[in-house]
């Protein structure tokens, strides 16, 4: 897989897959602003999935669990602007700015396709990925600054979520790992997202559970796969990846193990 990426500033950059699709599970430090050039994106979350393609425009707000799944679409590479919106920054751009309310943070994908004040910001950024001298910081900051204050004009409850910079709070554990387990994160991370520390986080979850967390992961994870393979019909081949696998040799190999059959023997079932 052939991947390139130009950097305006540590914050702007021009994504570039070449070839073939790239699959992540991730959850941002930073809330991501993302325009689409070319190509096809699937986001999948715990309840639900989101494609974007040319021309749309989205933001995924920090510290939100997802799996990514990139696509070249009609002969064109997955080629997007990406802008980070980090907490420093948007702490600064909100001191003189007074709330009416409190944010209260929203967990969603929020899409602006196709908006031509946002898509006109992100589409002037291209020139400058070609300068050979690099963009002034101050430049770069403040077409960081436009797209914040585009977002503001264009969704007046967008604050909630650019404005809101506390860290996760401890949330209920039962809840968070039912929703989430088809994401392949570290346990830290899990951790630190329902407001633990690692060894909090593994006390609780055995005393819950009455299990290691990757025990029940795998299990849970081929609990849904199951599902899939019988009664929606999938392949293996398009189940692994989305409940939590990274190697389709390795979710045959623990499917086995768990069900006694291989995953391709359920398909004439």
């Amino acid at each position: 897989m052939e991947y390139q990426a130009k950097y305006i500033t540590p914050d702007i950059k021009l994504s570039c897959y070449e070839d073939k699709f790239f699959k992540s599970d991730i959850t941002f430090d930073d809330h991501m602003l993302v325009w689409f050039i070319s190509g096809e994106t699937r986001i999948v979350q715990y309840d639900t999935t989101f494609t974007f393609k040319k021309g749309d425009i989205f933001l995924i707000p920090r510290n939100q669990l997802a799996t990514v799944l990139n696509y070249p679409s009609n002969g064109e590479p997955h080629k997007t602007v990406v802008m980070h919106l980090s907490v420093e920054r948007l702490k600064k751009f909100y001191q003189n700015i007074e709330l009416k309310n409190k944010p209260i943070p929203q967990h969603k994908i929020y899409s602006f396709n196709n908006h031509p004040l946002l898509e006109s910001c992100m589409a002037s950024l291209i020139p400058y990925f070609d300068l050979k001298d690099g963009v002034p910081e101050d430049l770069a900051s403040l077409k960081i600054t436009e797209a914040i204050s585009i977002l503001r004009e264009i969704d007046k409850n967008i604050d909630n979520v650019l404005a809101h910079f506390d860290e996760p709070g401890k949330i209920d554990l039962i809840h968070f790992m039912e929703r989430n387990f088809m994401f392949n994160m570290p346990l830290e991370k899990l951790g630190y997202l329902t407001g633990r520390s690692l060894s909090t986080f593994n006390r609780d979850f055995k005393k819950l559970f009455n299990t290691t967390p990757q025990k029940w992961l795998t299990r849970k994870r081929l609990e849904l796969a199951y599902y899939q393979l019988t009664e929606k019909k999938k392949k293996p081949i398009e189940v692994y990846l989305e409940v939590g696998f990274e190697d389709l040799s390795h979710f045959s190999y623990a499917f086995k193990n768990q069900y006694g059959v291989a995953p391709t023997k359920l398909l004439s079932v």
